[in-house]
């Protein structure tokens, strides 16, 4: 949060994920990529987090994007979908701390500390096949995925700054 106890325009990209459970890295190598890109008024950060955690990660951003790994079985793997925190509000339940899911987590966020949470979040996830083998090495099809996520993440940054 800024000096003045605003939110603050940057946006904010989080990756989520391992870098050794196979295609639960997606994540962060979306961060990854961008990041190298340098853009003005863009954080990134890569984060192997769940739960409460997520909270003082975000607290003080305006615009946040989360990028993560999805094991739905209802999607192909390697099917780029972007939602919002209302598409996922009925996800939201009783678990402890560390099990608790993202929509859970932004619920109790903008209870405990409403003027620090993020105006805006968006969940860009990224279906997987293999989230349990320990490799550096993602499947084909998620590995493939790559350059589709960061442009999805790329559109979300665009529109964001142009709204600003």
């Amino acid at each position: 949060m800024s000096c003045d106890g605003k939110l603050s325009d940057t946006v904010l990209i989080i990756g989520l994920g391992s870098p050794i459970m196979s295609d639960d890295a997606i994540g962060l190598r979306v961060a990854d990529a961008i990041a190298s890109m340098d853009l003005p008024n863009v954080e990134t950060k890569q984060e192997a987090i769940g739960g409460l955690d997520i909270i003082p990660i975000i607290s003080g951003y305006r615009n946040v994007i989360i990028v993560d790994a999805i094991q739905t079985g209802a999607y192909e793997p390697g099917t780029v979908i972007i939602f919002d925190p209302d598409d996922i509000e009925h996800t939201v339940a009783n678990a402890s701390a560390h099990e608790m899911n993202l929509a859970t987590a932004m619920r109790i966020g903008r209870q405990l500390d409403p003027d620090g949470m993020p105006e805006t979040v968006r969940f860009v996830a990224i279906e997987v096949s293999d989230i349990i083998t320990v490799s550096e090495e993602m499947t084909d099809a998620v590995a493939s995925a790559l350059p589709d996520a960061v442009n999805a993440v790329l559109n979300i940054v665009d529109e964001i700054q142009r709204s600003i």
